[in-house]
């Protein structure tokens, strides 16, 4: 798995060098404790999955250019945000196996640096010229937080379905990886298929959130840089309990067995339910479901390197064990 995205990073090399210029360069600040904050944010900036998937758009139609590298730089600090944003509102205090900034700061100050990227990738904002982008940028600034007050309003109530699940998702995680991939592609090209790229980007992000909702079940905190079953103790449903929940005959009988088996972190008995009611098959089908759709869109254009390295990524969310 770290092979494939080490490929397509090495094959991007000067592009994100380039983009990380403009990335630095925008989180600069005559504030010290900003810019001690932006190098530990910067230090364990992950997979940088977004960015690469802006770039290989642009490269899908063209050379990627300094639009590129500000679309690219402006969705990492937008996704950065809502990171240290829901670090605090889930009480969240290990990402990628290191402590969250709420952790080491403490939680008003990570909210505060959380506004303070939302704020400098709306001066970015600014930067474009083009309405279409703009309007991009405000759309996923606004879905970004509907999707995540979705999934509170319904983990209070505990009556999420599938719908409203995808509905969510689609809103809190789809919506910047769909972006990423349709800026990148507006950076050099605006022909009709950018509505290609779009879907490509919004089912990969769908098939992305899945991945990551069945890490939260079967993962190990050695190897997701998080403990496991952490949505299930903040009463967040996600796909594989949905579907134990909402295909059993029993269902107040098993909720209450999944309620109880969190409460005394049993997670041995609350695996055992998920699996042997056919939650985490459910849900390895549906991530497969929307990964074939995201191909199926990518077939709109030529064949090419960078086509190649887009249908990687897809392979690489299938294979990616965290």
């Amino acid at each position: 798995m770290k092979k494939i995205i080490n490929h397509i990073s090495s094959e991007l090399k000067n592009d994100l060098e380039k983009y990380n210029k403009y990335l630095e360069k925008s989180l600069e600040s005559n504030v010290n404790l900003i810019n001690k904050v932006m190098k530990y944010v910067i230090k364990f900036k992950g997979k940088q999955f977004r960015p690469l998937l802006c770039i290989l758009s642009a490269r899908l139609v063209g050379k990627s250019n300094d639009m590129t590298y500000l679309s690219a730089s402006t969705v990492e600090m937008l996704h950065v945000a809502t990171l240290l944003h829901d670090d605090v509102v889930d009480k969240s205090y290990i990402r990628r196996g290191w402590p969250t900034i709420n952790k080491i700061w403490g939680n008003k100050l990570s909210v505060l640096i959380g506004d303070y990227m939302f704020s400098k990738s709306l001066s970015n904002i600014s930067s474009f010229n083009n309405f279409e982008h703009i309007k991009i940028l405000s759309d996923i600034s606004r879905r970004l937080s509907e999707g995540e007050i979705l999934q509170i309003e319904h983990a209070k109530f505990k009556n999420m379905s599938e719908d409203i699940y995808f509905e969510m998702i689609s809103d809190k995680t789809a919506s910047l990886i769909s972006a990423s991939c349709k800026l990148g592609y507006l950076s050099v090209s605006n022909n009709n298929r950018k509505n290609n790229i779009e879907k490509f980007g919004e089912y990969l992000g769908i098939a992305y959130q899945l991945k990551d909702d069945l890490f939260d079940v079967i993962g190990k905190l050695e190897d997701i840089g998080k403990p496991a079953m952490l949505d299930l103790k903040r009463n967040m449903l996600t796909l594989p309990y949905i579907y134990v929940i909402n295909n059993l005959d029993k269902k107040d009988k098993i909720l209450s067995k999944i309620k109880y088996y969190a409460k005394k972190n049993d997670y041995n008995n609350l695996r055992d339910i998920i699996y042997s009611n056919g939650g985490i098959d459910y849900t390895k089908q549906m991530i497969d479901k929307f990964s074939n759709k995201a191909y199926n869109q990518l077939k709109e254009f030529e064949d090419s390197k960078y086509k190649s390295l887009l249908i990687d990524t897809i392979e690489f969310n299938m294979d990616r064990k965290f």
